[in-house]
């Protein structure tokens, strides 16, 4: 702190000890040993931080996306790429106001845990996010984001973006307003959509703006606070526009979207009033045309999908159908009773919240397969009990249906059940859980279902056959709903890599497990030994686990069950208890496990010679093992050792059977 006045101090003093009266003056080198005999130049250094870029690394030719994402255990900013030659849009948020229903939130004490706001950005395959802060009534927002804009087409995308060219550029800046609670629970606060180009018109290419933030679902119509916003370009423009030539503008495209809008709505009446004149039953069946998104907004269903590719995020599409079953489940939440509330949730307001509906599953695996060029469909229909649900379909080259489960990565592949069949003939018994189908669709296609019945075990999945599925114009959906053909879409994010260290959070995990249930014996009077050498051989379990559920294939299990058995000593018997969560919360997921009686005869476990080995991964999903020895204590009747042979059978049942 305050080196210039030090500097300045000693300097002054030395001038004064050691300037003879015959010398006039002192030379850098004697000023500098003194500054380095009182330690302030070793004081300076270690303060210095050095920041070396890996040119090995980035090609000049070829800039690396600017990317900025911040972790809540960092708090160091990732450095940005700027390129001279690129157009840059610098996005500010400089503060909240009026969040009211924190109003009488307390302020938080240094080092509490605390409810946060995160920000999450997305503009033309670019996605940020902000630091976490505490909820408030004024949340203490200040991140700057720097966004490219360049024109992907045309072959303009090594050249700077003028004022013309970004006016045509009409993709919004999408901004997903996201609340954390203390026990990690997300929240979806706003959805809102920035329309950036007033920064076109403005004076020096600098803007301010008051941002209103809605609510979400059956609150879109009430305010939930306001966020205070700066653009700015860089470089500066050398020309901008008028405003009145950027209002024009912005005009020109609601007034074109509104009536492309307006027209399919026409065709899509018409559509279905033909579809009802087929059979007038039609009308009971679900056939979604069109959904409401967060912000109450109705949008054809064939916009919520669109081929989309994880890069080198995931591999396969068992991968991706993996990956969006781990993603949480969580029905749109309902003031008071009235059965189900609708909202199929943009994808970026799904994937930063981190947990969304069966259709928000659906929609993201479809366009998933879509990406690895598979034909998929979304399909909307019901469950047992009549309970409405959405699942995805692929067709393949050879005629086979497979239907996947986006909620638990399961797949199915469907054989058609024939009505007309004499009773005695052998029908496939489906295993699936779906039983009627009203509507298919992807981001080209639209098809309703009108056979006689809308089971799914007697539906005939020949979508070229109109007597069976009637379609809707191709044409007429890809007015409304292909990329770029009206403003009012959003576009599709980009998937990112994880900011979570695995490793790290598995130990995290596992410590906290442990000591829970230490603490959770020690109230039975119990004492713990925890077997460390035991604790790890559960690991190729775990693995193997986790690449059953990505691939359906079971591997490593044989190696795994033979280094228990010698681990284990003769007399001593082991039990384990496999589970995985989709959460990270270590209290949470040791409550579930007490919930299982095999597991919490692990827990409780009595015995003169008790080791209790328990591993944790985190796989993208934490998957946690326990599992005991102990010895065996001895049997007195015959009526015992047969419980005990009993009990024996199905420890052994569990032990080689993973999927139990």
């Amino acid at each position: 702190m305050d080196v210039h006045g030090r500097i300045r101090e000693i300097l002054a003093e030395t001038i004064r000890e050691e300037l003879a009266p015959d010398q006039q003056q002192l030379s850098t080198e004697d000023l500098i040993k003194a500054l380095r005999r009182r330690g302030i130049i070793d004081d300076v250094m270690k303060e210095l931080n050095f920041v070396t870029d890996n040119v090995d690394q980035e090609l000049p030719s070829s800039p690396k996306q600017p990317v900025c994402f911040t972790d809540r255990q960092s708090t160091l900013l990732k450095k940005t790429n700027i390129d001279p030659t690129r157009r840059y849009l610098y996005l500010q948020v400089l503060g909240g106001k009026a969040f009211l229903e924190h109003l009488q939130e307390p302020e938080p004490l240094p080092g509490q845990v605390c409810s946060t706001f995160t920000l999450c950005l997305h503009f033309r395959n670019q996605r940020f996010r902000s630091k976490p802060v505490p909820c408030a009534c004024e949340p203490d927002f200040h991140d700057g984001f720097l966004l490219e804009v360049h024109r992907e087409s045309l072959g303009d995308g090594t050249r700077m973006a003028d004022s013309t060219t970004m006016l045509s550029i009409s993709d919004p800046i999408h901004m997903v307003l996201i609340k954390t609670d203390i026990f990690g629970e997300t929240t979806l606060v706003a959805s809102y959509f920035l329309e950036w180009r007033s920064v076109l018109g403005s004076e020096n290419g600098v803007t301010n703006l008051t941002v209103e933030l809605m609510g979400v679902g059956t609150e879109s119509k009430v305010a939930v606070g306001i966020l205070n916003i700066k653009l700015e370009m860089y470089p500066a423009l050398n020309q901008t526009l008028s405003q009145e030539v950027v209002n024009t503008q912005l005009a020109l495209e609601r007034q074109k979207t509104a009536e492309k809008e307006r027209l399919f709505l026409v065709y899509a009446k018409q559509w279905w009033r033909e579809y009802l004149q087929i059979r007038p039953s039609h009308s009971s069946r679900l056939v979604k045309i069109f959904a409401q998104d967060e912000n109450g907004i109705n949008r054809p269903v064939c916009s919520y999908v669109k081929p989309l590719r994880a890069g080198r995020l995931l591999d396969t599409p068992r991968q991706a159908a993996r990956f969006v079953n781990v993603l949480g489940y969580e029905r749109a939440p309902v003031i008071g009773g009235g059965g189900k509330q609708e909202q199929w949730c943009t994808l970026l307001a799904f994937l930063c919240r981190n947990k969304g509906d069966c259709e928000d599953h659906a929609n993201l695996l479809c366009s998933l397969l879509l990406g690895y060029g598979l034909e998929a469909f979304v399909c909307v229909g019901t469950k047992a009990k009549g309970v409405p649900h959405a699942w995805v379909m692929t067709c393949g080259t050879d005629g086979t249906i497979t239907f996947w489960e986006s909620l638990t990565g399961h797949r199915y592949i469907h054989k058609s059940t024939n009505p007309d069949e004499p009773p005695v003939a052998e029908q496939p018994k489906p295993l699936y859980p779906y039983r009627t189908v009203g509507c298919v669709f992807n981001h080209q296609m639209f098809l309703g279902n009108c056979q006689p019945s809308d089971s799914v075990e007697v539906c005939v999945f020949d979508l070229n056959d109109e007597s069976k599925w009637k379609p809707m114009s191709e044409e007429a959906i890809k007015s409304v709903c292909a990329p770029g053909a009206t403003t009012s879409l959003p576009p599709f994010p980009p998937l990112c890599a994880s900011t979570i260290d695995a490793s790290v959070t598995s130990n995290e995990i596992e410590m906290q497990l442990r000591l829970l249930v230490s603490e959770h014996r020690k109230d039975l009077g119990l004492t713990t030994v925890w077997e460390d050498q035991l604790s790890y051989l559960l690991s190729p379990a775990l693995a193997s686990y986790e690449f059953e559920r990505t691939t359906s294939i079971s591997a490593g299990n044989e190696e795994f069950q033979d280094a228990i058995r010698r681990a284990v000593p003769d007399g001593h018997t082991f039990k384990g208890f496999p589970i995985h969560f989709v959460y990270r919360n270590a209290r949470r997921a040791f409550a579930t496990c007490l919930r299982s009686p095999f597991c919490e005869e692990i827990i409780c476990c009595r015995g003169d010679q008790v080791n209790v080995p328990l591993r944790s991964n985190c796989l993208g999903v934490s998957g946690i093992s326990l599992g005991y020895t102990g010895r065996l204590c001895s049997l007195k009747d015959s009526e015992q050792l047969s419980q005990h042979v009993q009990s024996m059978k199905h420890e052994v049942h569990l032990f080689c059977k993973n999927d139990k």
